[in-house]
């Protein structure tokens, strides 16, 4: 049997959402539907209530900082308490996004923050151009005795990758990172009970489609053949994961 899980996906951005939570649902695709603002968190509760497989996560992008962020924190941190999932935060200090870097990383050091105080969250982190950084404000402000991050499409180097083990974090592996030499090499060198995967759906593309969360068998065929683990180990590996995640 093949467990498939999607632990970073926007389903709210496709075109036809609704379908796709559904497909999720009815594929038994474990789902965690990230946002892009805490403005979308009440439709993706309302679309979400009562499923099994899927579940809302509050965001509040970094590449959405900037103009009107205030209004949208003080948004989030009303709805924390709603909430045991988190995503997509973070930070991202590429070129068009680096005129926004401090409050980003003021923003973050609040998210860090106000997770770990209420405890038991599990966030998806968005850490483009800044692992460093980031892992330096996981450190400084989020215990891993105090909930789990999963470091989404993770880019930095082994080095980082061995600190973020170190810090308790997990890494949602997705194709384009399966297919990049760097991310292949991080990939056989991280523990396998660290691993989760995702899609990142609809920003990655499989087969020439927006990949949607039933695509992740592909994820974990290409994952399998990294690993040199059978798909239904590896599936069953992802699966022991996530029950780790979720229960701790």
């Amino acid at each position: 049997m093949i467990h498939l899980v999607d632990f970073h996906c926007h389903l709210d951005l496709y075109p036809d959402y609704k379908k796709v939570i559904e497909e999720s649902e009815a594929a038994k695709v474990y789902t965690l539907a990230v946002t892009t603002t805490p403005r979308a968190w009440k439709r993706n509760c309302e679309l979400t209530e009562g499923l099994q497989y899927v579940r809302p996560a509050l965001g509040l992008h970094p590449q959405l900082i900037g103009k009107g962020t205030a209004e949208e924190l003080k948004l989030w941190e009303h709805l924390l308490p709603q909430t045991r999932y988190i995503g997509e935060v973070g930070i991202d200090a590429g070129p068009a996004y680096a005129h926004t870097l401090e409050e980003q990383k003021r923003v973050f050091a609040r998210i860090l923050t106000l997770c770990a105080k209420e405890g038991n969250k599990i966030l998806s982190v968005h850490a483009a151009h800044s692992t460093g950084l980031v892992l330096d404000l996981i450190e400084k402000y989020f215990p891993s005795s105090e909930g789990t991050i999963i470091l989404h499409w993770f880019s930095g180097t082994m080095a980082q990758a061995r600190r973020a083990v170190r810090l308790g974090c997990y890494f949602s592996v997705n194709t384009a990172m399966l297919g990049s030499k760097n991310g292949q090499v991080i990939i056989q060198g991280l523990p396998t009970d660290r691993i989760m995967i995702e899609t990142d759906g609809p920003f990655i593309e499989i087969n020439g489609k927006p990949a949607r969360p039933k695509d992740v068998i592909y994820t974990i065929e290409r994952l399998s053949d990294l690993i040199g683990f059978s798909p239904e180990k590896t599936s069953e590996v992802i699966a022991k994961n996530l029950k780790n995640i979720v229960t701790i």
